[in-house]
């Protein structure tokens, strides 16, 4: 599916996949933030938790985003695609002025909202102006393509990723989450090696990318994001290589960002941004 069309006078809301267990008690500077993005004490945050298994896990986001300052967050559980077409849910997204996707298994939310009602409200809502953030499965379902699964390693491999359809927020990048904890680098990649017009995004836990209306990537948290830039890619053994070979890759950009750091996603620029302002200040 394709990104819903910005509007003449509206300007896309802010997109924030976060690579998960984002702190929620002590220094919880990105959902802070998040909350902000939203509207502050006026933020009317809906939570859906469908990726996740867990019964109090939307409850659960209800209550950070309220001590967090929230002035109000509801949680939708979403069970079932009919779920996607009910009324007074799609009336509730349309009040919000924030969405977000908890944790759990990407393809949960993909089977059970891909092609609803819901989905196609929400790509609408981002595209008028709304903030809609994810941590971890709620992370990767955010862009038009999605790792549904692969394997671990720093390498990549022939058939060491498979990709599904995600809700289409944006189709100018593929996310990985809990990156460098569970050693992702090399199916990122992968996924990439076949086609390289996105760029790819791997989120270090507790640590978000902050994407902006204009595609600029500003990083927040205490890991790194992971920028893989395949735009100058020169050549692929992709299409030659047998399942399981590793697969060669050559004119691949990388960038390891913290918070602070910039990357602009059309002019696939990165930046230190605050932090070369501390070292040359």
């Amino acid at each position: 599916m394709c990104p819903s069309k910005v509007s003449a006078g509206d300007e896309r809301g802010w997109i924030v996949p976060i690579g998960g267990a984002e702190e929620k008690e002590n220094s919880a500077r990105i959902l802070e933030r998040f909350v902000r993005l939203c509207g502050g004490r006026d933020a009317d945050i809906v939570v859906i938790p469908t990726a996740s298994r867990l019964a109090d896990t939307g409850a659960r986001y209800e209550t950070v985003f309220g001590r967090l300052g929230a002035g109000r967050a509801e949680s939708l559980e979403f069970d079932s695609r009919d779920d996607g077409e009910r009324e007074q849910w799609l009336r509730r997204i349309e009040q919000a002025s924030g969405i977000f996707f908890t944790g759990g298994n990407q393809l949960r939310i993909s089977t059970i909202l891909g092609g609803t009602e819901a989905a196609k409200l929400i790509r609408q809502q981002n595209a008028r102006g709304i903030a809609v953030g994810g941590t971890s499965a709620g992370a990767s379902i955010l862009s038009e393509h999605m790792i549904a699964f692969g394997e671990e390693g720093s390498s990549p491999h022939a058939g060491s990723v498979r990709l599904a359809p995600g809700l289409g927020l944006t189709n100018r990048f593929i996310i990985d989450q809990h990156f460098r904890q569970r050693d992702r680098l090399g199916r990122l990649v992968a996924a990439l090696a076949y086609n390289p017009f996105a760029i790819g995004i791997g989120l270090d836990e507790d640590t978000a990318a902050f994407i902006g209306p204009d595609n600029t990537v500003e990083v927040e948290g205490s890991g790194a994001v992971t920028v893989v830039d395949a735009g100058a890619l020169e050549f692929s053994s992709m299409a030659q290589v047998s399942e399981d070979e590793p697969v060669c890759l050559l004119g691949l950009t990388v960038h390891i960002l913290t918070a602070g750091a910039t990357f602009n996603l059309h002019t696939r620029q990165a930046s230190a941004g605050s932090l070369d302002r501390k070292r040359t200040g």
